[in-house]
């Protein structure tokens, strides 16, 4: 086990890591082509409203692509699902469906380092976590170590026996690491502090122009000027001010005019926050990822739940080590919990340091359209890693389910400046 020792990572909760070797640096992205992802989807069929394609894009970030699929397409983005969001700064590939749409309208679509192909059909939309899983191909560029095979060997069984499944950078954003911090203003009903904090907050990479215009209407709160500020680029947070200007002061209906899904996304940030930090905790009270204590929730591969008595500790050590079941930490929502464990016990510490209740996450509920009643995640990710080095290059290949991370893995390797790895 290793602290980290990058502020970036502390501030997303992600302390540790499993490997205890120094590092070998390096960096992800370069290119986009040394980053490749390609989803693993849940069977298709050939009947439905649902047109069923295989998006493979590159260097697009999503909800972006999907906007510019919907204009092209002239329709609502609302009418296109996805399974999951993969990375901008990379080839990836996953299966979308649209809504009442003809395979001929698909193949009118013409778009740079885009492209669709049928592949069937569906009776209803996808949906986040729909999909089996995502295959990774990734060439971490100019490692900086001139003898690291010893060092990959440790690292590539640390990543097979378990490493902390920690919510990766892109889940908070990449040059601007602050969804979660929108989250938790929605969750305390502070609208006014979440627009201010998605339009007004700037970052070091962002270029000086989208700084200053940030930073202008952070401090003087008048949408009208900073429309003549913001570049056309940024289109979300000119939605947002123009909504302002029309509405002076509703920011709470600011917000409204992003996409559900995007909305959404904000609130569960936050939830990963929590979870990060109580994995953190975990670790640096020294209990492992794969030693149960009473009290700690239990995940089995079926999507079962149980909890750790004083008297199933042995059991719950046995079906761990035989990959029957994950030890759990439980991300709250809107449905009541009563902390039996540490884990529950330091999550309830963190709610309770935010202001959070359960309360607030139903009124995020209603006020997003998402339900937001809690759900647990496994606190370990294990995955077989096949590795090549090239000189100074080393590619990894493996295979993760969904909702785990590849940079997860990638920063075990590199033990580098999480802003490489985006």
């Amino acid at each position: 086990m290793r602290e980290t020792t990058h502020p970036l990572e502390r501030a997303l909760g992600m302390h540790y890591y499993a490997s205890d070797t120094p590092g070998l640096g390096g960096r992800l992205r370069t290119s986009a082509q040394d980053f490749v992802v390609e989803e693993v989807p849940c069977q298709v069929g050939d009947e439905g409203p649902y047109l069923v394609c295989r998006l493979t894009k590159k260097n697009w970030e999503l909800q972006r692509a999907v906007k510019e699929l919907a204009k092209r397409l002239g329709v609502s983005h609302r009418r296109i699902g996805w399974a999951g969001t993969k990375d901008r700064r990379a080839v990836t590939s996953q299966l979308i469906s649209l809504y009442d749409i003809t395979p001929e309208q698909v193949a009118r679509v013409d778009l740079k380092d885009m492209r669709l192909e049928v592949v069937g059909r569906s009776r209803t939309g996808l949906t986040l976590g729909s999909l089996e899983g995502n295959r990774f191909h990734i060439t971490i560029r100019e490692i900086g170590t001139d003898n690291p095979d010893e060092e990959v060997a440790l690292v590539t069984e640390s990543c097979r026996q378990g490493i902390p499944n920690y919510f990766g950078v892109q889940r908070f954003g990449v040059i601007r690491p602050l969804t979660h911090l929108i989250g938790e203003a929605i969750l305390r009903g502070d609208y006014e502090a979440a627009v201010c904090c998605y339009a007004g907050q700037a970052f070091p990479d962002e270029p000086p122009e989208v700084r200053e215009a940030r930073s202008a209407f952070l401090e003087s709160r008048d949408p009208a000027t900073a429309l003549h500020s913001f570049p056309v680029p940024l289109t979300y947070e000119r939605s947002m001010l123009h909504h302002l200007v029309s509405h002076p002061g509703d920011y709470r209906g600011a917000l409204l005019v992003l996409a559900p899904k995007l909305r959404s996304m904000f609130i569960s940030a936050f939830q990963s926050y929590l979870f990060n930090m109580t994995l953190s905790a975990r670790l640096r009270e020294g209990r492992g990822l794969t030693d149960p204590a009473p009290g700690d929730r239990l995940v089995f591969i079926d999507g079962k739940e149980d909890r750790v008595t004083a008297a199933g500790v042995p059991a719950a050590r046995v079906q761990i080590a035989r990959g029957r079941c994950r030890i759990g930490i439980f991300m709250p929502g809107s449905v009541e919990f009563v902390p039996e464990g540490r884990d529950d016990e330091n999550m309830a510490r963190l709610l309770a340091e935010h202001g959070i209740t359960p309360a607030r996450f139903a009124e995020a509920s209603e006020y997003v359209g998402t339900y937001f009643n809690g759900a647990i995640r496994p606190i370990s990710l294990t995955a077989e890693i096949e590795t090549r080095r090239e000189e100074r290059d080393l590619i990894l290949s493996f295979t993760l389910p969904p909702g785990h991370y590849a940079t997860t893995v990638c920063r075990e390797y590199m033990k580098a400046d999480p802003l490489k790895m985006v």
